[in-house]
Formats: C-alpha cells, structure tokens, sequence
C-alpha cells in the first residue's frame, strides 16, 4: 500500500472536529488535496487554523442532510478520489426510550444513514473508479449500553448500507469503520460535565487499558482508503470492546 496521496482528492463530511480533524491533518501531511465539509462556517475556520502546520485545506460549508446542498457540494469540488464521513449529530438521542424525543431521533437518522446515502447518490458519479467511500459506525451497534436503542439501531442500519452500496457501486469500493470509546468533544455532548470520569471507567473495563484517540481511527480510515481490496467491510477500532 502507497502511504503517499499526492495528488488526491479527499473530499472529508465533518472534518471540523474529532476524529475527522485528525484524518484531515494525516491527509495533509500525505499529501493529498482536502476538502472539509460542515454545516459550521465558524468550525471550518477553526479547523483550518489548527491544520495550518500540515497544509491549506479546501472549506464549504454544507448540511449534507439536504439534498440540494449535496448536489451542489459535488457540483463544485468535481472530481473526487475518495469520500469520507466522520459527521454524526446525536444530540438527544442518547435516552431512555420514555424520554427520546422523536426530533432527537429524525435528526440522527439523517445524519448518520440519509446524509451517507445522499452522499453516495451524488457522489459517486464524481468519484475515480478505483476511490472509496468510508462511512462511520460504532460500537454502539454491537453493545448497546442504557439509553442507546436510537444509536444501535442507527449504526446497524448504516453497516447495512455499506454492503448494499458496495454492490451497486462496484468498483468504487464502499467501507465503514466502527470505533469504540474514542475521546472526542463528542463525550461532551453525552455526558456533559462528567465525560472524563466516564472514560476513565471505560478505559478499565477495555483489553487496551485505554480509550482511543482520534488518531486510532484516522490510521484505520487511511487503510480503507488504501487497500483495494477491501469493501463491503467494517473495520472494528475499539480496544477490544467486543470481547468483554
């Protein structure tokens, strides 16, 4: 595998954070032409001076829930060599079912399985035969903790877009990748004030030892994108979780 990317196109659906920022740095410094997409114009900038050691990403704002913006995003980047989404919206919908809220639920459903399937829609036109799509799963989907029936069934139902668009898509080759307990300002969101102390439970219950990084996943994002004869698969980054 050539770990060098000049010359590629990458087009990155929320790279303005987390595990996404970190693909987009590793990107860079292999050389490869970055396109960050978020719905935050405010983010995008303060990602691309975070990356600014490694490069000058390319930035355009898009809420790739909307089909309009997403045919416009490819309208405008043209060819692509690889497409890869990090982004997930999940505000809320870490509840107990008596108090999920349906507008939790519809706007994760969008962010994690329509957004994915409008990217592909009018993405894959655009795409070299021999790129790739990286989608995100998680761990979620495998052992679902309290308060998580809206994100397994999610992340299921994600993994089952992969293979199907695997199929239909080929050659393009479609993956996904599924972290585990990875410290990102996502824990944020889910555990408010007490992310850190949860982490550290997590980490001792792990066979690692530790939570991941977003590093962990970019190194597995970047093997997707560079094996050719992977698709249609789910590469598992998560410390073992599924064994304990």
């Amino acid at each position: 595998m050539n770990n060098r990317m000049d010359g590629q196109r990458i087009v990155v659906v929320g790279g303005g954070s987390g595990m996404g920022l970190a693909f987009c740095g590793r990107l860079m410094r292999l050389g490869a032409e970055v396109v960050i997409v978020g719905r935050s114009r405010e983010k995008l900038e303060a990602a691309r001076e975070s990356l600014r050691a490694s490069g000058e990403p390319q930035l355009h704002p898009a809420d790739v829930t909307r089909e309009d913006e997403v045919r416009r995003l490819f309208e405008e980047t043209g060819r692509v060599d690889h497409l890869v989404c990090t982004a997930a919206d999940i505000r809320g919908a870490y509840e107990l079912l008596p108090d999920l809220a349906l507008d939790a639920l519809d706007r994760a459903i969008r962010s994690k399985v329509v957004a994915p399937i409008l990217l592909a829609k009018h993405g894959a036109a655009r795409m070299t035969a021999r790129g790739s799509i990286t989608l995100t799963s998680g761990i979620a989907a495998y052992r679902p903790r309290p308060k998580g029936v809206a994100v397994a069934a999610i992340n299921a139902a994600l993994e089952g877009v992969v293979r199907a668009m695997a199929v239909e898509l080929a050659p393009l080759r479609v993956n996904a990748v599924s972290p585990g307990w990875v410290r990102t300002p996502i824990w944020n969101d889910v555990a408010g004030a007490d992310s850190e102390r949860l982490l550290a439970s997590m980490a001792e219950q792990l066979p690692v030892g530790r939570v991941g990084t977003p590093d962990d996943v970019a190194d597995a994002i970047l093997f997707l994108l560079g094996n050719g004869y992977t698709t249609g698969t789910v590469l598992h980054v998560e410390g073992g979780h599924r064994l304990v």
